[in-house]
């Protein structure tokens, strides 16, 4: 290995690594820079306390960066392999991921490495157009080749009971204590390195809406924008129920998002029925799935959206993990 290419090839990985989508932009990671590897840490300081007090989904959003990091060494010219949990007494240290040397990048991982940048949340309503078959067959592939499962939710029926429990858990969420002031602490009027601006959270919710969507505190929607009446929606899970498997699901979750972004989709994210353990585990029996749920993806095409903001590379660097190990057992 060249040190030097290694020092310009690690901190461009974790540039990519923050592009990753996360819960409500809190973008809940950090990351450690050695010689040849890059440590990823949770942030003790973005958890969602009301909505994800145990920290799944921040575990689900450093996964996907987790990917991203991956796919943007192998685009550099470098082979990794990735240790989730490092230290198992450490709850903070999720990853480490470390250079094991030179290696051409595939065809496959230069269109996912191309397509990061272009990956973000869209929140409007997406045009009333099916996704073709085979579309629709390599977001399950994308799925399947980080160890994970996505169920398609087709027809009717599957969408009603999907749509009824997505509307049971948000109107849940809303009823608990904090939780709104937890949302709109997170939704930025002004310019921010953090968080869901303004004009990317989407309109106000309607009853009409077949998918409840967050209220992200929107304006009115203009007439004749109403969502989608046959929305593409599948739901996305690891084969177990483990912080282990958190992080595996936001893998498979950003091999999905990107795929869908490199065939012209825009997606955007729902977690609601995830994030009340009840509804969840109806969800996992609705599916037939052995292992819960991980979250709710919806896809299709529509005029394309900014991209939101990030924090700068300073913000995330850290060169003393002591300080983040403050959730050891």
């Amino acid at each position: 290995m060249t040190p030097t290419a290694l020092q310009t090839a690690l901190p461009a990985a974790v540039s990519a690594a923050v592009r990753a989508p996360s819960v409500h932009n809190t973008q809940p990671w950090r990351f450690r820079l050695s010689d040849d590897a890059i440590d990823v840490y949770a942030d003790p300081e973005r958890l969602l306390p009301i909505s994800d007090p145990d920290g799944r989904a921040r575990r689900l959003s450093c996964g996907a960066a987790i990917f991203n990091a991956r796919v943007a060494l192998s685009h550099l010219g470098w082979a990794s392999e990735t240790i989730l949990r490092p230290e198992p007494d450490d709850t903070l240290h999720l990853a480490q991921i470390r250079v094991t040397g030179p290696r051409a990048a595939t065809p496959a991982e230069e269109e996912l490495f191309t397509a990061i940048g272009r990956r973000h949340s869209n929140r409007g309503p997406f045009m009333d157009t099916a996704l073709p078959l085979d579309v629709r067959a390599r977001l399950v592939d994308a799925a399947r080749a980080e160890g994970c499962w996505l169920d398609l939710i087709v027809g009717p029926v599957a969408q009603n009971m999907v749509a009824e429990l997505v509307k049971a858990a948000d109107q849940l969420l809303r009823a608990t204590p904090g939780y709104g002031a937890e949302l709109a602490a997170w939704v930025r009027a002004q310019p921010s390195p953090d968080g869901v601006p303004s004009e990317a959270g989407g309109s106000k919710p309607e009853p009409q809406d077949l998918l409840t969507r967050r209220d992200f505190g929107g304006p009115p929607r203009p007439p004749g924008r109403d969502y989608e009446t046959d929305p593409f929606v599948a739901v996305l899970g690891a084969y177990g129920d483990l912080p282990h498997d958190d992080l595996q699901a936001g893998q498979g979750l950003q091999r999905v998002l990107l795929t869908a972004t490199a065939h012209g989709l825009a997606t955007s994210l729902m977690s609601q029925p995830v994030d009340v353990p009840a509804i969840r585990e109806q969800l996992r029996l609705g599916l037939h799935r052995g292992a819960p749920p991980q979250i709710l993806l919806r896809a299709g095409y529509a005029v394309a959206t900014g991209t939101t903001p990030r924090r700068p590379l300073a913000d995330v660097l850290t060169s003393r993990p002591t300080v983040l190990q403050g959730a050891r057992r």
